[in-house]
């Protein structure tokens, strides 16, 4: 199954735009042929396309169905953007194709980038929703600050991923199977020990992620697959 992208939906109706129109060229479709469309909240829509030029299309929803929440609990990660912004649209990429809920981008003292072009990172998620068959877009955050993030009432287990410490329990073995995850992620130098002080004090628990030192970006793609594996063992699939 293809699936394809859109938010303009009217009735029966949904309007396809020129990224997604050239999409049904390369694919060879036409007139009367069948599409999957999701409009990234969940849903999902067979649909029989009934227009089709180079820069748009428009297709008839034949039928509609309900597809998420796609998990029961939710992974939010509060990662440092990375110096060279590739390697942080491929965390967000790979992240996204594995299973996240939430990102959120947090600056700190030793970020290196403080500024992001959120509506290249949001067509980055709607590429990775698509390659991988999911229906629901991943919430991605304005950036905040190191302080700002740890001083808001995020729901869920608080966790904060250092390499600073030695005397810390993995992941694996702190995190509770089923409930709601947040795990903050510095950048290349880590967080500083007032950083991790200050992150203490407002119930973020430190945690290893093993003996491996890992990249920024690595460690966002880790916890997402861990937080999904330990959860899928959880419902014995």
């Amino acid at each position: 199954m293809q699936l394809l992208f859109s938010k303009m939906i009217s009735g029966k109706s949904i309007l396809l735009e020129e990224s997604e129109a050239r999409h049904l060229n390369v694919m060879r479709l036409g007139l009367n042929d069948i599409i999957h469309i999701t409009d990234g909240e969940g849903n999902l829509y067979e649909s029989r396309i009934t227009h089709i030029e180079r820069r748009q299309a428009t297709a008839e929803i034949l039928k509609s169905s309900r597809t998420g929440p796609e998990k029961e609990c939710r992974l939010h990660l509060a990662i440092s953007p990375t110096k060279n912004i590739d390697r942080f649209e491929w965390f967000l990429e790979k992240a996204t194709e594995i299973g996240i809920s939430e990102i959120s981008p947090i600056i700190c003292h030793r970020s290196e980038r403080a500024k992001i072009n959120t509506d290249r990172l949001q067509r980055i998620l709607v590429s990775a929703i698509k390659q991988s068959l999911k229906t629901l877009i991943p919430l991605l955050n304005s950036p905040l600050s190191f302080h700002e993030f740890i001083n808001k009432n995020v729901p869920g287990q608080r966790c904060i991923a250092s390499c600073l410490l030695n005397d810390v329990k993995e992941l694996q073995y702190v995190y509770t199977t089923g409930s709601d995850l947040v795990v903050l992620i510095g950048p290349e130098g880590d967080f500083t020990g007032e950083e991790m002080a200050l992150s203490s004090e407002a119930g973020f628990m430190a945690v290893s992620l093993g003996e491996s030192r890992l990249r920024t970006e690595t460690a966002g793609v880790y916890i997402s697959a861990l937080f999904n594996i330990l959860n899928t063992k959880r419902k014995g699939k």
